[in-house]
């Protein structure tokens, strides 16, 4: 019975992000039920890839990221896989008519994080941000609007500022482990070795710089989709904060954290912001 398999797809995009981001998934559930789950469904994609790449050092990430994509391309042309999370995937983009092009720019980005250790030029960084970051952007603006392309073309600007802040605040945050333990460096012209205040602040400026033209755009997303954006950009303004707060060299030796009561307690500011218009 097909209807139970997407059921059950639909079941695991779920939990695999309740698993592995419990604060995109408050986010997420912010949104109206009747985007929730495709949200879900592009979430549990993009982080499928990611572990790939990032986390099973053990295996052969080439081989298990090329049958990745052979799947996904399969689930593609079929409208089915076998693999719930690309069989769910490729349910909403099928429904939102979601471009190819970013999905291969993501997968380009996912493909370089197999050898690709250091960014060394503007250009190179903001291709892998564009590939990695601001297509998942885009993707998830695809369903807010729901085929509105005139909507999705006003936003576009604005949901890829804000998926590049999301991924450099994510970048700022995960330097120990990117640098050390995947011996990435993305953040071109900064020496991660002896990270001083200088060069963490002009990273800072620009993510502010990403988040106020996310921002013009969150104001303007129908109803649906308004408040669990808003709530995901405040918590990585959030995060961007305390980061900002926090000694260059002490962000390289430990990851920085929001606590889960203030995670409730920006949700629930959020919400009264979010009542009272001012959004």
């Amino acid at each position: 019975m097909k209807a139970l398999f997407d059921s059950v797809s639909y079941q695991c995009s779920t939990n695999v992000t309740k698993s592995y981001s419990t604060s995109f998934a408050l986010a997420t559930k912010m949104l109206s039920p009747s985007i929730r789950q495709d949200i879900y469904n592009i979430y549990g994609f993009v982080r499928f890839a990611d572990e790939i790449v990032d986390s099973f050092h053990e295996y052969d990430k080439k081989y298990l990221l090329d049958k990745f994509q052979d799947d996904l391309d399969c689930a593609l042309k079929c409208k089915i896989s076998l693999n719930p999370i690309l069989n769910s995937f490729q349910h909403t983009v099928l429904k939102y008519d979601i471009p190819k092009h970013l999905i291969d720019a993501f997968m380009k980005s996912m493909r370089q994080d197999l050898d690709k250790k250091v960014y060394l030029t503007q250009e190179e960084y903001n291709e892998y941000i564009y590939g990695s970051a601001d297509v998942v952007g885009l993707m998830c603006l695809k369903v807010f609007v729901k085929g509105d392309i005139t909507k999705y073309e006003e936003l576009k600007s604005s949901a890829m500022s804000l998926g590049s802040a999301f991924q450099k605040v994510n970048f700022l945050r995960d330097l120990k482990a990117d640098f050390e333990d995947l011996d990435r460096t993305y953040f071109p012209d900064a020496d991660l070795k002896n990270l001083d205040e200088v060069s963490k602040q002009k990273i800072i400026e620009e993510i502010e710089h990403d988040f106020k033209l996310g921002l013009e755009g969150i104001g303007k997303l129908p109803i649906e989709a308004k408040f669990g954006v808003f709530t995901a950009y405040k918590y990585y303004f959030k995060l961007l904060k305390k980061l900002k707060r926090t000694p260059s060299m002490k962000i390289k030796n430990a990851r920085i954290r929001i606590p889960n009561y203030q995670k409730m307690a920006l949700l629930a500011k959020s919400y009264v912001n979010y009542q009272l218009n001012l959004i």
